[in-house]
């Protein structure tokens, strides 16, 4: 048993110790848990693991006034932040989360403090278009088009001749000049041009004439807009300036857990791929695996430019749905009320309009 001196040393040995720890504990809630996930210009990473970008600046242009300690938490997408802010693991994001009418419900949202909207990229080009249209003319699209249609020529004539040759040979000869013939029959007819220069005189051969007349009346209006899609299709995309004109288009690719996803389900349309980063989405759009990307602008329009992708992808003028972005925290939270205010100082000080500059976001 320890007599009282000793005991008397512990337990003041005890609180001296816990002394040291508990102003530890005191300071842990303290300590602002942001949110975050790479998404440039707003957020961008660096290789030591660093962090910059606009939402990085605007927040430490308002934490100068606050002097709040934090601590940012790395996510992979925005639907692991909503999370995470649904949930309470972190006290606020400065990501540029659109501001919904049921995020406003559900969180405390800031002040906007940037105005996006949802770009077109497309695969640029530096030929002309007749360049375009010569390279287009000689596709494997075009090309499988026409085989398909001499194919049809083919058969009809070859029927016709097999009917013919016995009974009007004059017109339809025989061997491999009667198939020509046939073909000349069979050319003329859907074309409706009308030389006269071969008819059938058999009843069986008038008969697949006039299944051929009306066959071919279907086939060449619908052959005639195939053609036309065909050879137009690497230039259409350069003349979408409204949301009719996207709606043309095949092969949009959207980024994964972005809003794009949402504006094509509200008009209507299908992505035709979806990437994990907007980085891979661009990569694929450069290598004419789709034709359309639809992603913020912004983030675009810096991307193109600090991947060097400028010859092969060109970010188009027009641009859909006005995007509202904000520092989102969850509902009740004390910090809101002085964070929103400094956010709302910030965004009119000469040193936020050299942030957009720096990052290239300016009058987007």
């Amino acid at each position: 048993m320890m007599n009282r001196p000793i005991r008397i040393k512990v337990v003041v040995c005890l609180l001296y110790f816990m002394a040291g720890i508990l102003p530890v504990h005191t300071q842990e809630p303290d300590t602002l848990q942001i949110g975050i996930h790479e998404y440039p210009p707003f957020v961008i990473k660096d290789l030591d693991g660093s962090y910059r970008g606009l939402s990085v600046d605007l927040w430490m242009g308002i934490n100068k006034k606050l002097n709040r300690p934090y601590r940012f938490v790395a996510f992979s997408d925005e639907i692991g932040i909503i999370r995470a802010l649904d949930y309470g693991d972190i006290d606020l994001s400065i990501n540029p989360l659109i501001n919904t009418p049921g995020r406003m419900e559900k969180f405390e949202v800031t002040q906007p403090f940037y105005i996006s909207n949802i770009g077109v990229a497309i695969t640029s080009s530096s030929q002309s278009q007749f360049q375009i249209f010569i390279n287009n003319f000689f596709s494997g699209a075009f090309l499988n088009i026409v085989f398909l249609l001499l194919s049809i020529l083919l058969f009809f004539g070859t029927l016709l001749w097999l009917l013919e040759r016995r009974y009007n040979k004059y017109q339809f000869r025989p061997g491999i000049m009667g198939l020509l013939d046939g073909l000349w029959w069979a050319a003329v007819t859907m074309t409706t041009v009308g030389y006269g220069d071969k008819a059938p005189k058999t009843g069986a051969g008038r008969a697949i004439a006039i299944i051929w007349m009306f066959t071919a009346v279907i086939i060449i209006s619908s052959f005639t807009a195939t053609i036309a899609s065909t050879l137009t299709v690497n230039t259409l995309e350069g003349k979408i300036e409204r949301l009719s004109d996207l709606k043309s288009v095949e092969k949009i690719g959207i980024v994964g857990a972005s809003d794009c996803a949402d504006f094509l389900f509200r008009n209507e349309m299908e992505p035709y791929e979806t990437y994990r980063t907007p980085g891979r989405a661009l990569r694929a759009l450069a290598n004419k695996d789709i034709n359309v990307l639809l992603h913020d602008k912004a983030t675009l329009d810096y991307l193109i430019g600090s991947s060097e992708l400028e010859d092969k992808v060109q970010l188009l003028a027009v641009d859909f749905d006005d995007r509202y972005r904000c520092f989102i925290f969850p509902r009740g939270h004390k910090d809101y009320d002085p964070v929103n205010t400094e956010l709302m100082r910030y965004i009119l000080d000469p040193e936020w309009e050299e942030s957009l500059t720096k990052y290239g976001a300016a009058n987007q």
